[in-house]
């Protein structure tokens, strides 16, 4: 085998080879029609691990025959941007407007992104920058307002396996092999829909297939790959977009009351190793945004399970947090005790500090009974059915109605008691 591993030697040496991006490199892509007016804008590339985005930037300077200047944002400072910079600035090599790629750029401070404005903004250099992670949240604005955004797309399980042919078939040392791929779910689990890792992945797993039927022959089965690989590594990061994608899916499942789908994006994240107080603070959060007074035990489900996960922690504690989603997911959904604290919110806003009405005041002291604090408050309990017809808001704010109840059955007993007590006066 040669010393490069098989997912360098498989690198596109054209834009058209390039897979799975056809909205910005196909025939009609964004990218390919700026190439083919000679134009390349700086540019933030944005999309998941092995699609694509540094073979791009490579072939965008390839293609207009541009100086090319790579960065890690791993190992480089600001000494190495102003280096890089400073000889786009002058004459030679780097007199044609040289293409400057940095990768990770999301990890780059705010203080190192600023040292690239001025020459973007200038057009000495064009930028080309990668990130796994989403730029509005990861590049500054002032630099993220200088460059397009272009977002790859995850390689589907087609683009895949069609890097597999294309390896077999065209590899200077694969194709003089008889490969016999057997199954593939193996190695596009354990890719994750990285192709630089299920080309090296593969690769590995050719070597240790070889022998069966002569040296030139290698059989590749699931049960290989596993060998191989030993753990099918779900491809998570407690930090990217790609948490927050998950766990927003999760979300969503429990209040679209699909306790499969819940297990399934619940299943992502403890193979992901998610701090399970986590996952089981969200589901906190729901149990009031999402189900509240239809079903009041949800609230008490929830606290139980995280009060539980923090004793017991992994790998018992998937089960607890188990319980609880598929708890969650089939409860009755109510989210109106959410919208009725935030209209009360939004009330408060607009109508600033409303005095407290006098009846309702605190009269600790002889000096505020004097004044009238607390007089003609009714005492609930005194009155018959436990309710006196008072006012408890601010005048201005009188017959206002926040909650409205929902229309589970739990709460439309209470819209019910609520009739009945004001009758019109607050809506229900």
């Amino acid at each position: 085998m040669e010393t490069a591993p098989l997912a360098e030697r498989m690198r596109p040496s054209t834009l058209g080879e390039i897979v799975g991006q056809e909205h910005l490199v196909g025939p009609e892509g964004i990218i390919r029609k700026a190439i083919a007016g000679k134009i390349l804008p700086s540019m933030i590339l944005w999309g998941p691990p092995g699609v694509g985005k540094t073979t791009m930037a490579q072939l965008l300077a390839k293609e207009l025959d541009r100086p090319f200047h790579t960065l890690s944002a791993i190992n480089s400072g600001v000494k190495d941007i102003r280096e890089v910079i400073a000889k786009a600035g002058g004459s030679g090599l780097f007199s044609r407007n040289a293409v400057l790629f940095i990768d990770e750029i999301h990890r780059f401070s705010k203080a190192q992104q600023d040292s690239l404005l001025g020459a973007v903004e200038k057009g000495v250099i064009t930028l080309v920058g990668a990130t796994t992670e989403n730029p509005s949240f990861e590049v500054i604005g002032a630099l993220l307002s200088r460059c397009q955004v272009y977002v790859l797309k995850p390689l589907t399980e087609e683009d895949l396996l069609g890097l597999l042919q294309r390896a077999m078939r065209t590899d200077a040392e694969l194709k003089h092999l008889r490969i016999d791929l057997r199954e593939t779910g193996a190695l596009l689990r354990a890719s994750g829909g990285d192709a630089r890792r299920l080309l090296n992945t593969f690769e590995l797993c050719v070597r240790a297939g070889q022998g069966e039927g002569g040296e030139d022959h290698a059989v590749v089965t699931d049960a290989l790959v596993q060998q191989v690989v030993q753990t099918t590594a779900a491809r998570y990061d407690k930090q990217g977009d790609l948490h927050y994608d998950i766990v927003s899916a999760f979300i969503k499942s429990l209040r679209g009351s699909d306790p499969n789908a819940a297990l399934y994006w619940l299943a992502r994240m403890v193979e992901g190793g998610e701090d399970p107080l986590f996952i089981a603070r969200r589901m906190l959060i729901l149990a009031s945004e999402d189900i509240g007074n239809a079903d009041p035990n949800a609230l008490l489900m929830a606290t139980t399970t995280m009060q539980a996960v923090q004793m017991i922690g992994w790998p018992e504690g998937r089960i607890i947090l188990a319980q609880c989603a598929v708890y969650l997911a089939c409860a009755p959904k109510s989210n109106s005790s959410y919208k009725a604290i935030g209209m009360a919110q939004q009330e408060v806003q607009r109508t600033g500090d409303l005095p407290v009405p006098i009846h309702l005041r605190n009269a600790p002291t002889k000096l505020m009974k004097d004044l009238g604090h607390g007089k003609d408050y009714q005492y609930s309990h005194d009155a018959p059915g436990h309710f006196s017809d008072q006012e408890f808001l601010p005048e201005k704010l009188s017959g206002t109605a926040f909650y409205t109840p929902g229309d589970n059955r739990r709460e439309q007993v209470f819209a019910a008691y609520l009739k009945q007590v004001w009758g019109g006066k607050y809506g229900p």
